[in-house]
């Protein structure tokens, strides 16, 4: 059975997919546990980062697909909840005030790449491999997939990806731009915990804006974005973080931030 397993580090938040004799295969009570993560980490002051990993030597591989093959036999509605549990979760992810890292070892496939694709950073292995494999068993993507990687790639690169199934390495991931940061094999929680760390020193209520004005720049016109803009910038400029920044600047200090 999957577990999402939570931990801390520092002011950083450890969520581990943990199902490793099924690569890290989802299931509907990883949604609820990552919801339930996802909602202390909202209101949780020692929380300023995320990091999501999986055990072992993967990622995630996407599905169960014993339990979606056991799914054909029951109500449509059954899988249509399951797959809506899941979107919830994704949204939640990109909704979330604090950023979140998915630290990529070995393969993140079908669900599992879509997964990846909803944090804000990804970190990988060089040698990890991504693939949107849903074609290969007769399915379509879900997880915001489709979605992402129409916005992230070139049409005809993200049509190849979903239409052929195939698998694209980190490296050329990196090149295009969906990966963040590149680790040596099994440095990827590592290094994205250090990412992490870098982004904790920063101002919390900073980083919130600009995750909120990036979300937001995908359905505003460029005047609803410029009014978003500018309420974010003066409220950030008058709270007490906006102060210290600034004297610690000017004061070639380093800032110590709420």
């Amino acid at each position: 059975m999957s577990e999402l397993k939570r931990s801390q580090q520092g002011q950083t938040m450890v969520l581990t997919l943990s199902n490793p004799s099924m690569r890290n295969a989802l299931g509907p009570e990883i949604y609820v546990s990552g919801m339930e993560a996802l909602a202390h980490a909202k209101s949780a002051s020692d929380v300023r980062t995320i990091v999501l990993v999986g055990e072992g030597s993967d990622f995630c591989a996407g599905g169960n697909l014993h339990r979606l093959q056991a799914n054909r036999d029951q109500p449509r509605e059954i899988q249509s909840k399951s797959i809506d549990a899941l979107h919830t979760w994704i949204e939640a992810l990109r909704a979330s005030p604090k950023p979140v890292i998915a630290a990529v070892e070995g393969a993140a496939a079908g669900a599992g790449f879509s997964l990846a694709l909803a944090c804000d950073f990804i970190v990988a292995a060089r040698e990890a491999i991504f693939s949107m494999a849903y074609v290969n068993i007769a399915l379509s993507p879900d997880g915001g997939g489709s979605w992402n990687l129409a916005r992230a790639l070139p049409r005809q690169l993200a049509t190849d990806l979903m239409m052929c199934g195939e698998r694209i390495g980190a490296v050329r991931l990196h090149d295009l731009g969906v990966v963040n940061r590149l680790a040596d094999t099994g440095n990827a929680l590592a290094d994205a915990l250090a990412l992490a760390q870098k982004l904790n020193q920063r101002a919390p209520n900073a980083l919130t804006s600009i995750k909120g004005l990036l979300r937001g720049s995908e359905q505003n016109s460029l005047h609803e974005h410029l009014a978003r803009e500018r309420d974010q910038f003066v409220g950030n400029l008058l709270h007490p973080n906006g102060g210290e920044g600034i004297a610690a600047f000017l004061g070639k200090r380093a800032a110590r931030y709420e």
